[in-house]
């Protein structure tokens, strides 16, 4: 028969409350109190009963992280992080994806039968607008925003800040003495935060330097994908006088665009410099490596999923902003 509780208890020597105490992943048992009780578990090979938990606690121990895409590299680095920083707190993750889907993430927020299975939820938004505002914080289930979203004092929420991270790549890019700069990933239809937030941080630094943005130098980009970097690219070196920098609102988008200067018969970073945001892993790798802004994904995952924690247990805290650090990483894609 499998073992139970009490079995572990009593070759732990402990009580049965402090065995479930390790099992939930409470954080007031002595480290010496913790081995004793996990070496018991190992030992009998004991499996937690989720079920008996919940009935048990009121809680079933699974957070959801939802993100647009976790095919992305920051989205999956992101996934990996959070579920790392959720075991540390005793929760297991549970992953779904939106595909940039409107009505997906207005029945993800609205929850329905799904509710019951978390205890809380981690929500990476990109088509979110209205939807947040139907949500009801006094009535839904502990929620923490990531990313894309503008901070509203009703949900806590974790970002970079991105007019900043905007500004920081673009200053780059001019202090290399370039001054015909594009910008590629405003968005042609939707009005979402996170391109709009990184145009005002483009123009910004354009301002502070005498220049003026240039309408057919800012190319929209209806994904953050390589292709629709490389289609931008190519569409952008078509202009008289081409742009001699170009400004990718994500790493994806500037390999896309590494690829597209390649093709034309021109250079990186003589010809065109290019730098994104993300510092995904195929950046440090490609050639020319590339110039990003690196963002804090571990304080991204581990703020957040602290918060959550903190949520579940006291529903009644006031919503926070925690901002991300960021740092910009200057390769060769920029010289």
């Amino acid at each position: 028969m499998a073992a139970t509780l009490r079995d572990v208890a009593d070759r732990a020597q402990v009580s049965v409350r402090t065995v479930s105490n390790v099992v939930s992943g409470y954080e007031h048992v002595s480290e010496k109190m913790r081995q004793r009780v996990l070496r018991a578990i190992e030992e009998l090979g004991y499996i937690p009963n989720p079920v008996a938990r919940t009935l048990r606690t009121g809680k079933t121990g699974l957070l959801s992280l939802v993100v647009p895409e976790i095919d992305v590299p920051y989205f999956s680095q992101l996934a990996r992080e959070v579920i790392d920083a959720a075991a540390d707190l005793g929760f297991q993750v549970m992953i779904d994806q939106t595909g940039h889907d409107h009505e997906r993430e207005r029945q993800l927020l609205r929850g329905g039968g799904r509710r019951n299975l978390f205890d809380g939820m981690l929500f990476a938004p990109l088509a979110t607008g209205d939807e947040l505002r139907d949500v009801d914080p006094a009535r839904s289930s502990p929620l923490i925003l990531l990313g894309e979203h503008v901070f509203d004092r009703r949900f806590d929420h974790v970002a970079i800040d991105n007019v900043v991270a905007a500004h920081d790549a673009t200053t780059h890019l001019l202090d290399r003495g370039r001054t015909r700069i594009a910008a590629i990933g405003a968005q042609p239809k939707e009005m979402y935060a996170t391109p709009l937030q990184r145009t005002e941080g483009f123009r910004k630094a354009l301002d502070e330097h005498g220049l003026e943005p240039v309408n057919a130098l800012q190319a929209t980009a209806a994904h953050y994908g390589r292709a629709d970097g490389y289609a931008a690219t190519a569409s952008l070196l078509r202009e008289s006088p081409r742009p001699d920098a170009i400004f990718c609102y994500s790493d994806l988008l500037a390999m896309g665009a590494i690829r597209a200067v390649f093709d034309a018969g021109l250079r990186v970073p003589e010809d065109v410099a290019i730098i994104g945001i993300d510092d995904i892993e195929e950046g440090r790798y490609s050639r020319p490596s590339l110039s990003t802004v690196s963002l804090d994904t571990p304080f991204i995952a581990r703020t957040a999923v602290s918060r959550l924690a903190a949520r579940i247990e006291n529903p009644g805290l006031p919503a926070e902003e925690f901002v991300a650090p960021h740092k910009l990483l200057a390769r060769e894609s920029t010289g």
